[in-house]
């Protein structure tokens, strides 16, 4: 075993590839034939799109797990620890678990060389072959075609909708990004896709490879009653839905998603309609419209594109403070931080942004800039850091006031970090 604890190994591999993004399965198959040969005799349902991933992934293992089967989940990024990407029936795996793996994964590659994703995402996988849960739900980390976790054909895909983000990568427009997020379907399993509006490039995909293609609002529904809702699609109808507990009016939308995966498998996994209550109401996911109560109210979410940010805003415009909206916010500088802030100049009485001392992280300065030049007329200041743009805002508050969290997962993380 090269290292003994968790820590280590994450730092060895981090230098480990000369690149921190490189998109292709070949190196990640021919490792994980040699650690697992076999096909997996869990149940697989992958979840890609441009938002609203997490907030799917979390709703689909707490279903599961409140109908009385064995889960496992992968999502990323993490806030605050590497654990939080690997569940197995709702609870993150030890320290030991992730090193012992690792250590496979390391034994296996040999010569290969792997990204830090590549070689956490084998490692994952792995974990789930030895524990064999009934069900495992996996969440695309980027794009979807040529993405690690995509070495596995899963039963049900789910696409949850499709924007620009990462656009070095996916491409700059929304039909090259639509086909490789199609990347995830397979030839005669369900393929949903959870938006109404099908980009052409997906929908061609999907009937070029045979996949069974299932569209919002062509092939399945929600219908809103009263404080209720219901979902109807091809395989199943649920009635008397409550709200999820998830923060959010567009929610129930990715939990419409959700049923459709539910549904598509209820043959091989039956699930009644009282799980299905069980899973809304009782689902988390950490840094999405997480709201901490106190004085001010805080709002923390990883919202980093437009797409995300317009959503965000949605939202505090249905739930408006009493008092001033105080935004703290970073952001990596490869995202398109002017649209985002143009999607909440209309929500925030003052900004208070910082840069982020990561890989790829932006400058104060960058959004300073931006806000100025958007011409907003809330005051703005600059910070260093995340935790010196929190504390000045923070001190800044009053009671009736709410703190707005927001850019990035480590902008949101850092904060988390600050909370004890």
């Amino acid at each position: 075993m090269r290292f003994q604890t968790l820590n280590q190994w994450l730092s060895w591999q981090e230098t480990l590839h000369p690149s921190e993004i490189e998109l292709g399965l070949t190196r990640v198959q021919q490792v994980f034939q040699r650690l697992q040969p076999i096909s997996p005799s869990f149940k697989i349902i992958t979840v890609g799109g441009t938002n609203g991933k997490g907030s799917s992934v979390a709703m689909l293992e707490a279903i599961y797990l409140a109908a009385g089967y064995k889960v496992g989940s992968y999502t990323s990024p993490h806030l605050l620890r590497y654990n939080e990407r690997i569940h197995l029936n709702g609870e993150e795996v030890s320290d030991l678990e992730l090193v012992q793996a690792f250590a496979r994964v390391d034994e296996a590659r040999t010569d290969i060389s792997l990204t830090y994703f590549e070689f956490g995402t084998l490692a994952a996988l792995d974990i789930f072959y030895r524990q064999q849960p009934d069900i495992v739900i996996l969440e695309i980390g980027l794009g979807g075609r040529l993405d690690a976790v995509n070495i596995l054909d899963a039963d049900v895909s789910l696409v949850t909708n499709i924007a620009l983000d990462h656009t070095d990568w996916l491409g700059d427009d929304r039909e090259q990004v639509a086909f490789e997020k199609a990347g995830i379907y397979r030839h005669a399993r369900p393929a949903i896709f959870n938006e109404t509006d099908v980009p052409k490039s997906l929908l061609q995909h999907a009937e070029e490879i045979g996949a069974e293609l299932l569209v919002a609002g062509r092939d399945y529904h929600c219908n809103s009653e009263a404080n209720q809702w219901s979902f109807s699609g091809p395989h199943a109808s649920y009635f008397a839905l409550p709200e999820p507990v998830l923060v959010g009016d567009f929610q129930r939308h990715n939990a419409c998603g959700c049923l459709m995966a539910v549904s598509s498998l209820n043959q091989d996994l039956p699930v009644a309609v009282s799980h299905i209550r069980a899973g809304l109401l009782a689902a988390s996911n950490p840094g999405r419209m997480q709201i901490i109560i106190g004085e001010p109210v805080q709002i923390l979410d990883v919202a980093h594109n437009p797409h995300a940010a317009a959503v965000l805003a949605e939202t505090l415009q249905q739930q408006p403070a009493i008092g001033r909206t105080l935004a703290v916010v970073a952001m990596l500088r490869d995202k398109d931080q002017r649209g985002v802030i143009e999607q909440l100049l209309s929500q925030v009485d003052a900004w208070y942004v910082a840069g982020l001392n990561v890989p790829r992280g932006g400058h104060a300065e960058e959004l300073y800039n931006i806000i100025h030049e958007l011409e907003a007329q809330a005051p703005c200041e600059q910070y260093e850091t995340v935790a010196k743009a929190y504390a000045a805002a923070y001190n800044d508050s009053g009671p009736n006031d709410r703190l707005l969290v927001f850019g990035s997962f480590y902008t949101v993380a850092d904060v988390l970090a600050l909370q004890g």
